[in-house]
């Protein structure tokens, strides 16, 4: 009972923020647990790894975890030492998208599988409607912008 009102109570803390706090964050860990509130006796509900990005929407009570949206548009909490907002990230929101060598469709693919859904970057570049973007081993190409959701 007292955790479903601690998540109710947090619920409204960060639908009565979401206009003045709502900013970008990546994941600046290797791996991180995405949960169902705003703590570690809460479920996971994701594993996520780095440069995942969401959308930071509120804060716990302790100011230690976030509340987020992703690229689905679902809010779960994920703890504030295992994200920044130093940098920009994005993920795959296609099925699959083709990573190329340069931006454009006559640069030949980086891999011929390309990049999979909910695969995430660190964005360290754009040319018009390219992105280029880099992994967490630091291979880098070009993805076009509609793949992607950005923040």
């Amino acid at each position: 009972m007292k955790k479903n009102i601690l998540v109710l109570l947090s619920a409204v803390l960060v639908s009565a923020s979401v206009a003045s706090n709502a900013y970008s964050l990546c994941v600046s860990a290797r791996t991180a647990n995405v949960r169902n509130g705003p703590g570690t006796a809460y479920e996971v509900v994701w594993e996520v790894y780095r440069y995942m990005p969401f959308e930071k929407i509120g804060t716990s009570l302790s100011n230690e975890w976030y509340a987020v949206k992703d690229v689905d548009g679902e809010v779960s909490w994920i703890h504030g030492a295992l994200v920044n907002g130093a940098y920009r990230c994005a993920v795959v929101k296609a099925e699959k998208a083709n990573v190329r060598t340069g931006p454009g469709t006559h640069y030949r693919k980086v891999a011929p599988e390309g990049a999979m859904k909910y695969y995430s970057f660190k964005v360290v570049g754009k040319q018009g409607a390219w992105v280029k973007v880099q992994d967490e081993w630091n291979n880098t190409g070009w993805i076009h912008k509609d793949l992607l959701w950005i923040q």
